[in-house]
This record gives structure tokens, sequence and C-alpha cells, in this order.
């Protein structure tokens, strides 16, 4: 699976402030990510780093596993993470068509990405008259005008009320159906849980948890195993009562679980199959833990 965007132990300092520290975590192709965590987590300036708009202090990050110059790369990506800054006596056609003109795009992709965000119908109307959720929609419609291989949004929801915020995830659904790449910031643990399929969660510039978001939602945690056979191993486990769905990654597979199992219950059924494990690890409701320490001492929002 191709790689989109690599970063290794990534560092800054404001002064005595540390906003990251030795932060590591990679974006595949095709997913949706999610980057948790409450105001001042370092999620913002993570995303300033991979933009090429904040320095970083120590450590790297690679766009297409460094297969281009980051100025070439960023070509490939479209982003929001500020809010959405048009001419207000402009419609929202005009602003596209500036958009457009800046970077060289073609005007035929501006119904397209009207239509995809709901504004056909608004498009002739100015960017003053529009609502928080419109012009959030519309600063979407303008960051897709390039086709990116990835949408970076930076607390796409923050301020709507529950009409936008629906609206918007259902947009950002609708996005990664199509095959692009995204990777949002969200302080809210209810918006990863509904639209991101893997997240990094940060506390005061440090990674806390990084990895699928169905982990979260085990109540009787998973299992993480591989075997020489994974196809083989798959079909023994497929009809357990105790699992409730399986599924691959990187080369192992996420056991998760309706009732509880044991780690030896396992490794022993498996062996009464002739199926011999190579690797074995539970974790118990690894990211809800996560978020319970979190919310100790921060602001991380269920809803």
């Amino acid at each position: 699976m191709e790689t989109i965007l690599t970063i290794e132990n990534l560092s800054k300092r404001y002064g005595r402030i540390q906003a990251l520290k030795n932060v590591s975590f990679s974006i595949q192709k095709g997913h949706v990510y999610g980057i948790l965590g409450p105001n001042g987590s370092g999620k913002s300036t993570t995303l300033g780093i991979v933009l090429n708009v904040v320095n970083e202090t120590t450590g790297s990050y690679k766009w297409f596993d460094g297969k281009m110059q980051t100025h070439e790369a960023l070509k490939k990506v479209g982003a929001i993470i500020e809010r959405p800054n048009f001419y207000p006596y402009m419609t929202a056609e005009e602003n596209l068509k500036l958009v457009c003109k800046i970077k060289s795009i073609n005007y035929s992709k501006i119904e397209e990405k009207l239509d995809l965000v709901g504004l056909t119908e608004r498009k002739n109307s100015k960017f003053s008259t529009f609502s928080l959720g419109m012009k959030q929609r519309l600063a979407i419609a303008s960051a897709l005008l390039n086709d990116p291989e990835i949408l970076i949004l930076d607390e796409p929801t923050n301020g709507l009320d529950p009409q936008g915020i629906h609206q918007i995830r259902d947009i950002i659904k609708e996005i990664a159906s199509q095959g692009t790449t995204i990777l949002l910031a969200s302080h809210l643990l209810d918006e990863v849980e509904k639209v991101c399929s893997h997240v990094v969660v940060l506390r005061k510039g440090e990674i806390l948890y990084s990895g699928s978001v169905d982990a979260m939602s085990a109540n009787e945690g998973f299992f993480e195993i591989s075997a020489n056979d994974n196809l083989a191993l798959k079909s023994v486990l497929d009809n357990h009562p105790a699992i409730s769905q399986i599924k691959e990654e990187d080369g192992k597979l996420l056991v998760y679980l309706k009732s509880d199992l044991s780690a030896s219950e396992l490794n022993q059924f498996l062996f009464s199959k002739n199926v011999v494990l190579n690797h074995l690890v539970k974790r118990k409701n690894s990211l809800e833990a996560q978020f319970l320490e979190l919310t100790k001492n921060a602001n991380i929002q269920k809803n």
C-alpha cells in the first residue's frame, strides 16, 4: 500500500514550550486519519509542519515515500488549516474561479466540486450571505479543485451547529469513498469515531495512541495475531463464538471480541486446529483507555 506521508521523531519547541515531542506515524493511501487531542496538544503544529508553514525543531517528514521535494508534493495536497478566507463581495463561483486562476486549474472542476459539497444552487450567491457551515463547505470545494491525493482539515466542524456538523461529516465520508486520503485534526472523540478509520491521540505534544479506530469500540478488547498462513488462520477463527469480526492490517489479523477470551484460550484453540501463531498480543480497550486518560486533565469532548 502506498505511503502518502511519513513523520519521524518530529519535535517542535517555542522557547521553553515543547509543542511536539518525538511524534512518529505514517499515513497510507485510501484511509481517513484523525489527529485527536485537546487544544494545545500539538495537532495544528503537526499539520503546520507537514504543510511547510511551520519549521520543525528536530525530526523529519516526507511525502509520497520521499519521491519528490516538499514544494512539489504539496501540489498534490489540499488543505484547510484556518477559517475560510474568500472575498465577501464575490459569489461562490467567482471565488473558486479566482482560486483556479491562481493555481492554474481548469474552470471545469468548479461545477463538480460545488455539487460535491451541496452548493450548486448557491453558486451565484455572495460569500457574505453564507452561513458558517456553507463557508466551510466552500473551503472544502476550493481545497479539492486540484483533485488532491490527500485532503487535510484542521477542526473541520469547529463552531458549527448540529446540522452543519452532520453535513461536513457526510461530505468527508463521500470524499473518502471516492478514494481521497484524508487527515483531520479534531478535539472531538465523536468526530473521530464517526469519520476516521485510524487515529493518533496527542496530549501535550506526545503520542498516547496510534492505530485503528475499531479498537476503540471493542468492548472485550482485541487480539493482534499472525501465522505463516493468515488465510488459514482467519478461516479457523471465522466461526468462533467469542469473535465479532476479523480485519487484516499490515500483515496481521485484528480479532475483535464480543465475549471474554484469554490469550491462552485462543492459543490452545488454534493449536488444536493445527495452527501455530508467530505473533499474539491482546489489547484491552486501547484507545478508549487513552481517551479516559486524556479527559482527566484536558478538554476532550465526547460529543
